[in-house]
């Protein structure tokens, strides 16, 4: 009897409506994360779960195939749970597992990629494709590009000059957001993961973040023009949205719509007031306030300035917050024309200057 994990043929799968120029994009921007970023070499298994939800996901399982002839391929949807389980028992420490979702998987209480990171194995996700049809697919497509001396250099740089940084200011089309404050030591995901416990994450990659080390010396106003809604996706108002900030705390709001609100009051009905935490510096190119994607994770790395709305931000601990209560993180995107650490302009004309 044969075992429904199988190495598939490409032919088995629905074809994509993707472009076939775009698959072969996806095939070469792959190539260069798994030897690249990822380090992915023989004698290493390589283990790719999918499913064919969507255009983008079958796509990249295609470029996938032909990017890793040997790995061995199951459908979500046509195997047991047990045997997905099975076959990630089956690997060995240093191992991959790519997973290419329309949605997200759901295996009962185990967390994926938390679960194989604790066995020592690398992770390429892919999830929640089926928010990004069309234009947005190719845009996703083109965000996988990996340059090593981009990310690697410039991310580099921007986190030496965070880290010695004694304040940074943000210009925001006229307005300006003032961190008086140092900043906590700046996490990276560029692709580099030599001196990380773990190999592998979420893909696109393509940021740098951090957050003041005193959240209430954060003052000033920010113009947004997009923020994640209440459904996780990218919502783009007719106008930017102006945020005024009070010792690191939402105040008022200028120019709201009846979505960005009911945010705003969801957090205060959890959390009693709406804390600005997290700092992120996005370097994908692919990705601008013209390039947009509709899945706001994904969204998340484009190129300039993301703020978090909401106490939650498991990355740094402060006193301040009382981890219990902080249940809201909400990506939102910032008008940018320039930012400065002290006195340094490392940020202008859409690219960062470092």
């Amino acid at each position: 009897m044969t075992s429904p994990i199988a190495r598939e043929e490409s032919g088995s799968r629905p074809a994509s409506t993707i472009s076939r120029e775009t698959i072969d994009a996806a095939e070469k921007h792959l190539r260069d994360i798994l030897s690249i970023a990822i380090e992915h070499a023989a004698p290493h298994a390589a283990l790719v779960v999918s499913d064919t939800r969507c255009d983008l996901a079958v796509a990249l399982t295609e470029a996938y195939q032909r990017s890793l002839p040997t790995a061995t391929f199951i459908d979500f949807d046509a195997v047991s749970q047990d045997a997905i389980l099975a076959a990630f028992a089956g690997l060995e420490p240093g191992d991959l597992v790519i997973l290419i979702q329309s949605t997200n998987f759901r295996l009962e209480a185990f967390r994926i990629r938390i679960e194989l990171f604790k066995r020592g194995l690398k992770v390429i996700e892919h999830p929640h494709l089926s928010r990004m049809n069309d234009q947005q697919a190719v845009y996703y497509v083109e965000s996988l590009a990996y340059d090593p001396a981009y990310y690697r250099g410039v991310g580099q740089a921007l986190k030496a000059r965070i880290d010695r940084a004694s304040f940074g200011v943000i210009d925001s089309d006229g307005e300006r957001l003032v961190f008086a404050s140092p900043f906590e030591p700046a996490k990276l995901n560029i692709g580099d993961y030599s001196e990380m416990n773990n190999v592998g994450g979420q893909f696109p990659i393509g940021e740098v973040f951090t957050e003041a080390q005193d959240l209430e010396a954060v003052n000033g106003r920010v113009r947004i023009f997009v923020f994640g809604d209440t459904a996780f996706q990218v919502n783009q108002p007719a106008h930017p949205i102006t945020l005024v900030i009070t010792k690191g705390r939402v105040t008022d709001v200028v120019d709201s719509t009846p979505e960005f609100d009911q945010v705003l009051a969801n957090i205060r009905a959890d959390e009693g007031e709406v804390w600005l935490r997290e700092l992120g510096f996005g370097m994908n190119r692919a990705f601008t306030q013209q390039r947009t994607v509709s899945d706001i994770g994904t969204y998340e790395r484009m190129c300039g300035i993301h703020l978090s709305l909401g106490a939650k931000h498991g990355v740094y601990n402060k006193a301040i917050i009382k981890r219990a209560n902080a249940r809201y993180h909400v990506d939102v995107f910032a008008v940018t024309q320039a930012v400065y650490l002290d006195d340094d302009l490392v940020y202008d004309n859409g690219a960062w200057q470092v």
